[in-house]
């Protein structure tokens, strides 16, 4: 009997741990949507400066997501190797988003040292979150049918947590965009914590559970150097790695530019007009993810991706168009078709890149590549910001001007929604093209990996 049977897939399970999914998203999305335009629209920071802040802060990237990544698959205790570290980080989390908002604004200098010191706390607890919730999801689900139900209720939860990230701030925030409003980001930061918390705990009490076939496994995990190294000498996950970077330009892109994009390029002021639009994106996202789990059933992980991006790369096109709200409806319910794809195929190709990893080296090591994947990921965000910091510059609104829109402005906010994702997106597609686990490799993988997680099993039995 294999894996897949052994642990039939359970509608409940899948919910109660896709909740956590729904905290970690409305996490990451309260940075990814509002920080950029905050502290640039509001604070008033020169966008020279949020760029040089995001740069130092993937230095600290570097060093906190590998190490956290192995550290977790080196830990051992009762409770397992995960679950502690996602206890330990959720208070500390929802504390600092809501300081992530209380920025000193009569000093550019104090601003920008706040800036930089409350982004790597956040990381740092984030990460701690998310990394270990992210690596027990190949573990919990076994085999590519219960990934793929898993992945989608997983990223229904997702889109929840992002309708969450962009509608309910803008109840609270008039206009985001506006620094007579900077006390309401904060009172929004304290709602989206206390959200946050109680998903978390739903999660940790009812939806996690560690395996115990792998609960020796961190006698042979790798030191952090060791880790790195073997997993970029891995050849699928080097692919991987450009594939979701192109992935999550894009999707970090859409809502980071979206504010201005709907002020400056649509004349939308009203922020909760823009909230629903952003919505209807992800809404429609949500709509498409059965779609998605049709095609991975039908044509396996590699194909299923390729068809993804070239599918997103049409839905962008409207955005160099449309020019009213009226249009922009149809836009961010037409470009869900691509979010959908973007968003559901990453957890189930790096599931099974750990799988043939673990035939590879007789460990399994979650930890280590969701902490290396982390970083790179975040690459995805540093490129959004040079991109957007390059565009600013060249078409003079380096500091905010609300009233400064030109031709110019338009254009460059126009190509940031299209032209430089579809570029992203096609590097993405390229590279997708040489991912060596076929429908027909995975396959093969799946027999052997049985094998091996039956001889652990009798192991820990025998001890």
């Amino acid at each position: 009997m294999s894996n897949e049977e052994l642990d039939k897939y359970s509608k409940k399970k899948g919910i109660l741990f896709g909740i956590g999914q729904f905290s970690d998203a409305i996490a990451s999305q309260m940075f990814s949507i509002y920080v950029f335009t905050f502290y640039y629209a509001v604070v008033g920071l020169d966008v020279n400066l949020i760029t040089l802040g995001f740069i130092l802060w993937s230095i600290w990237n570097a060093i906190n997501d590998p190490l956290l990544g192995a550290l977790s698959d080196r830990t051992k205790t009762k409770w397992g190797r995960r679950t502690p570290y996602i206890i330990t980080s959720i208070i500390p989390l929802c504390i600092i988003i809501v300081l992530l908002w209380t920025p000193p604004t009569d000093s550019a200098i104090a601003s920008f040292i706040y800036f930089l010191v409350v982004m790597a706390l956040f990381d740092t607890f984030y990460t701690m979150y998310d990394l270990n919730y992210c690596a027990l999801f190949p573990e919990m689900f076994q085999g590519l049918r219960n990934r793929a139900k898993a992945s989608a209720v997983k990223q229904i939860f997702t889109v929840l947590g992002l309708l969450f990230a962009f509608l309910l701030p803008t109840f609270i925030i008039p206009d985001l965009t506006d620094s007579a409003y900077i006390t309401e980001f904060m009172y929004a930061g304290i709602v989206m914590s206390i959200i946050i918390f109680v998903g978390a705990i739903i999660m940790i009490k009812f939806g996690i559970k560690e395996r115990t076939e792998f609960s020796e496994d961190y006698k042979t995990a790798p030191s952090i150097i060791t880790s790195l190294k073997f997993s970029l000498k891995n050849k699928s996950f080097r692919i991987f790695i450009i594939m979701n970077v192109a992935y999550w330009y894009v999707v970090g892109m859409l809502p980071m530019v979206a504010p201005l994009y709907g002020k400056s390029v649509l004349g939308i002021d009203d922020a909760m007009l823009l909230g629903i639009l952003l919505g209807l994106a992800f809404i429609s996202a949500a709509c498409f993810m059965a779609l998605w789990r049709f095609i991975i059933g039908k044509v396996g992980m590699k194909k299923g991706v390729m068809i993804s991006m070239v599918v997103f790369i049409i839905s962008l096109a409207p955005f160099m168009f449309i020019f009213n709200k009226e249009t922009a409806f149809i836009a961010f319910i037409f470009v869900g078709i691509g979010i959908s794809g973007a968003i559901y195929f990453g957890d189930i190709l790096l599931a099974a890149i750990i799988d043939e990893d673990e035939l590879t080296t007789g460990t399994r090591r979650d930890g280590g590549y969701y902490g290396i994947n982390a970083l790179l990921t975040k690459l995805s965000t540093i490129l959004v910001i040079l991109s957007i910091n390059v565009v600013f510059n060249s078409v003079g609104w380096a500091t905010f001007d609300p009233v400064g829109t030109t031709e110019y402005t338009i254009f460059g906010l126009r190509s940031l929604m299209f032209i430089f994702p579809a570029a992203a997106l096609i590097i993405g597609l390229i590279a997708i093209r040489k991912f060596p686990l076929t429908k027909e490799k995975y396959e093969e993988i799946k027999v052997k990996l049985e094998e091996l997680h039956d001889q652990k099993r009798e192991k820990t039995r025998s001890n």
